[in-house]
């Protein structure tokens, strides 16, 4: 996760990762099934050939793991898990989690733009926004090249992040509540600062946590780097061996792909690591 400006005494949801991870649990289902979709049409053929690939245990890295939704779900699933993120906090509970689950599964804090890893992966993911913390451009090619140093040959990078259609409206807020048990989480993003030509906006991440004994906020502003489709486009350019192999949007549906463009807002790029200089396909 990115640091955060606080915002008065409220402490920040990031260091609240059993929270944030709930109001984000909607999404676990049908983002691993959206991986091991992704594994068995795309990925490396030095995956296993006993099984089918969906059900074959690859090695999967998680960038910004948060609280770990997709760490124990994978785990849970038989892959073989590494994951990191540069939260203390975060780490502690994902290991926790495992403890209590039983569950393997290799953890270390690190920075999206200098991580290294002692293996290399089938595939890394990055799909809750995280990477619109890293707000340089320079920021931004370092960590795609950390990225391809942790990819077999053939290996997959899906990056999911918001583009910025060009008629996007500049203010706004976006709310939603989950309940778990005798727990309800409601979240709150809302736009205060949006500058294109910097490219740059500051957005209010609020949580509200409602329990039998009591009522808990989390609150803090972070800035995040803008991405228009085209911007996106040129930035892969300047990281070759990554090819863009598909575009999807947040449904998670590989009967459906979309074109990267301007009508496009909800982005998930699958990237694959070629291993030579290449030209991206005309998506």
């Amino acid at each position: 996760m990115g640091k955060a400006s606080q915002t008065a005494s409220i402490p920040d949801g990031y260091d609240a990762p059993e929270f944030w991870d709930l109001a984000f649990s909607d999404e676990t289902i049908p983002e691993a099934d959206f991986i091991e979709a992704v594994l068995q049409k795309f990925g490396p053929t030095s995956l296993p050939d006993s099984r089918p690939k969906s059900s074959s245990p690859a090695r999967i890295l998680e960038i910004a793991c948060g609280g770990g939704r997709q760490v124990i779900e994978l785990a849970i699933r038989g892959h073989h898990v590494t994951a990191f993120d540069l939260n203390e906090r975060c780490i502690e509970y994902v290991t926790q989690r495992l403890r209590r689950k039983k569950l393997d599964a290799d953890l270390f804090i690190g920075d999206m733009t200098s991580f290294r890893v002692k293996e290399q992966f089938d595939l890394a993911h990055c799909l809750v926004n995280s990477f619109r913390h890293l707000i340089s451009e320079a920021d931004a090619v370092a960590h795609l090249n950390c990225v391809t140093s942790a990819l077999k040959p053939g290996g997959l990078y899906l990056l999911g992040l918001h583009l910025l259609p060009p008629d996007a409206a500049e203010d706004d807020c976006e709310r939603w509540t989950i309940h778990s048990g005798k727990t309800r989480v409601t979240t709150t993003i809302r736009v205060l600062d949006f500058n294109r030509r910097t490219r740059i906006e500051t957005v209010r991440f609020s949580l509200k946590v409602t329990r039998p004994t009591g009522v808990l906020r989390f609150q803090a502003d972070h800035r995040l780097r803008i991405y228009r489709a085209d911007q996106m486009r040129s930035l892969l350019k300047k990281v070759p061996e990554l090819e863009l192999i598909g575009v999807y949007d947040f449904n998670y549906d590989l009967e459906e792909p979309r074109k990267l463009d301007d009508e496009l807002g909800d982005t998930v790029l699958v990237l694959k690591k070629t291993g030579r200089v290449t030209s991206a396909v005309n998506f």
